[in-house]
């Protein structure tokens, strides 16, 4: 696919293809959760079509990409944890290495759980998992809820009002960032649009933060700028005084030897 790929961008149609998939809106994102929370499937689910294999554990992190809702989406599966196991250095490994498959870097992290869980051990499993991938993980972290299904007749809100502490500590740590998705209604792409716009929302509030920490970062080095000039500029007035005082000091001294020798 990826030689293809390479080949067809020589020809006529294959630059405007690139250029097609420049124009678009890129979304980067990495699933992360335990193993069969339903990572995989939520991945099919974003691509719209069967990309990642759901049937079994996923052993190592895989990039997939396709146009999505006229957005060039890129989804990285990852191997997934057991909550009541030490994870293996491996797993730990390949959670750390999806990042770099979708330079440079994901948009959105989404903590993929399934609806009705122990949040309480989910929440211990998730802090340890995210941690993997630096101190701020969790500003682009996304609570994705699947098996939707499950919620029947429950809004989602009422969901997350019953879930107790645990969750709501998550929710907390991801910005009160959520969504949750139907695996088994495809045919629903709204759920998916949905999705990604709150992706794109994370992105606008994380460069407008990084934009606004760059503006503080120049404001103080501007400052620290102007107190190392006013620093300067007291001790080139001290050294003046100096230099004025011993030149007194000095005609004092001459005039007092004068006066001697008279």
């Amino acid at each position: 696919r990826t030689g293809a790929g390479v080949q067809a961008a020589g020809t006529e149609e294959g630059r405007a293809v690139s250029h097609e998939a420049q124009r678009l809106s890129e979304l980067r994102i990495v699933l992360l959760g335990e193993r069969v929370a339903g990572k995989s499937s939520a991945g099919n689910t974003i691509l719209g079509r069967k990309e990642f294999v759901s049937c079994r554990g996923t052993e190592q992190s895989v990039r997939r990409q396709g146009e999505v809702a006229g957005r060039q989406v890129t989804v990285v599966d990852t191997p997934g944890w057991f909550t009541l196991k030490e994870t293996p250095a491996q797993i730990k490994q390949e959670i750390v290495r999806s990042t770099s498959l979708c330079p440079p870097g994901p948009h959105a992290i989404l903590l993929v759980n399934p609806v009705r869980v122990d949040y309480e051990r989910h929440r211990t499993s998730a802090k340890e998992h995210l941690e993997l991938l630096g101190e701020t993980a969790w500003r682009h972290t996304l609570l994705l809820f699947t098996c939707g299904d499950r919620l029947g007749d429950t809004a989602l809100e009422q969901h997350i009002q019953t879930g107790g502490q645990d969750l709501q500590w998550l929710l907390q740590k991801c910005g009160n960032r959520y969504h949750v998705l139907n695996n088994q209604n495809r045919q629903d792409s709204t759920q998916v649009t949905e999705l990604l716009e709150k992706i794109e929302q994370m992105r606008w509030e994380e460069e407008e933060s990084t934009a606004d920490e760059i503006d503080l970062s120049c404001k103080e080095e501007r400052e620290r700028g102007e107190e190392r000039q006013n620093h300067d500029e007291r001790l080139r007035e001290r050294e003046e005084e100096w230099k004025d005082k011993r030149r007194d000091e000095k005609l004092k001294m001459k005039e007092t030897q004068e006066e001697k020798e008279e």
